[in-house]
């Protein structure tokens, strides 16, 4: 009885090292694939059932202003598919072990979006009930965009059509002389591809691209308007909108006073450069500096840097086995401990964990969803280099750590610069 005894606690013992040892044998993608799951799942299997305004708790800024309140859903909605939409384009196969999610998650969102629109469901969103609505309207445009031939085209034409029918109606909202521009350029360009240049407004994708090309002040960065501020708007917004609006225009070969193909590349240049900021704002901890308002938003801040790797167009400097290395490291430091998700495992207010305070007046945890934004490179197959390429150490691990790391200078904005990157 006792030499029992023994083993039974000699394997009690072995218990803990077993579990650390299977945590470490997860890869990145796992990991990441995991995270997108955690985060989807309760919305989408409630919303596929008319249920997402049922069950979903919810939580408000302490100085939420006096909208109305049923934002929250089409913020959560729109802002987590602008997020896994590349992931749900990869195509089903038997040996993926990601395959049954993924699928499961499409049929969610293919059902969810069909509900967002229907008069007649109870999660059917509230559409024109808020100036806010033109904000996530254009991310759930984003995410046609970024999964057009899986989440669009799949779509009846029923519903397809009383989404151009919401998204018309929005133009009646005036939007502020700020990154708003840019909800409407993305919803228009959107339209013009859908519809064959047949309903969008040429005025409003043009003036979006005019106001950001005002607005560009050197070196990656865009003021949030006429006057620059220091935060992450660059992230949350410009860079993806204003790429997203010019490639949706070139695709819709709308022939208008802007050369789209001109301006698309001087903004690609500008985002890689901005990759590379923000690749040397991760420290060695995994860590990023917190500033500027809306920073519940998490890792939306990286979206640029993210965004770049899905599109492959990352910078020489920018290796994808460190951009991975430094992702991966940040999403543990921000999500393997803290308090991000609340009972019903909905995104709870919070940089890194629940901390109200950091809410403004405008924030919900619909508004949180913006963190999916970083896992787009799921949409590139586990077979990339960006998967299976060996972690490297990223720039500041390297500076750190007494490595050589490559010098950062001002890149010249001219297209036709001869600058190397």
């Amino acid at each position: 009885m006792k030499k029992l005894i023994l083993i039974a606690a000699a394997l009690m013992l072995l218990l803990p090292l077993q579990a650390k040892k299977k945590q470490v044998q997860q890869t990145d993608r796992e990991y990441w694939a995991a995270l997108a799951y955690k985060m989807a799942q309760p919305v989408l299997e409630n919303m596929a059932k008319g249920e997402l305004q049922k069950n979903m708790q919810t939580e408000f800024s302490p100085s939420f202003d006096n909208r109305d309140r049923s934002v929250v859903y089409m913020e959560t909605f729109g802002r987590l598919m602008a997020g896994i939409a590349p992931w749900l384009t990869l195509p089903d196969r038997p040996d993926d072990p990601e395959t049954a999610q993924r699928r499961q998650l499409r049929e969610w969102a293919l059902q969810s979006y069909k509900n967002a629109v229907d008069p007649q469901s109870p999660d059917y969103l509230c559409w024109g009930r808020a100036g806010q609505n033109l904000v996530d309207a254009a991310y759930i445009a984003e995410s046609f965009l970024r999964a057009y031939d899986v989440l669009w085209k799949p779509l009846d034409e029923v519903t397809k059509q009383r989404y151009i029918k919401e998204f018309q109606n929005l133009r009646r909202i005036d939007p502020p002389y700020t990154n708003w521009f840019l909800f409407s350029s993305v919803i228009e360009s959107f339209m013009a591809k859908a519809t064959d240049r047949k309903a969008y407004d040429e005025f409003r994708v043009n003036t979006a691209c005019r106001k950001v090309e005002e607005w560009y002040v050197g070196d990656g960065w865009y003021a949030d308007g006429p006057v620059f501020a220091f935060d992450y708007y660059s992230s949350y917004v410009f860079h993806a909108m204003y790429l997203e609006t010019l490639q949706a225009m070139i695709d819709a070969k709308a022939n208008t006073r802007l050369d789209y193909k001109k301006y698309y590349d001087r903004a690609l240049k500008r985002a890689q450069k901005f990759a590379i900021i923000l690749e040397r704002f991760i420290s060695p901890e995994g860590t990023f500096p917190v500033i500027g308002r809306s920073t519940p938003y998490r890792m939306a801040a990286m979206q640029p840097l993210a965004l770049m790797a899905w599109y492959q167009t990352l910078p020489k400097d920018l290796s994808n086995g460190q951009v991975r290395a430094a992702l991966t490291k940040v999403l543990h430091r921000m999500f393997d401990q803290q308090q991000n998700f609340n009972e019903g495992g909905f995104l709870t207010i919070g940089f890194c964990g629940s901390q109200p305070e950091t809410a403004d007046w405008y924030t919900n945890n619909g508004s949180l969803y913006m963190t999916s934004l970083t896992l787009m490179p799921l949409g590139l197959p586990a077979d990339h280099p960006f998967w299976t390429d060996a972690s490297q150490p990223w720039t500041q691990v390297k500076a750190w750590g007494g490595q050589p790391f490559p010098k950062d200078h001002r890149w010249a904005d001219d297209i036709q610069t001869k600058d190397k990157w």
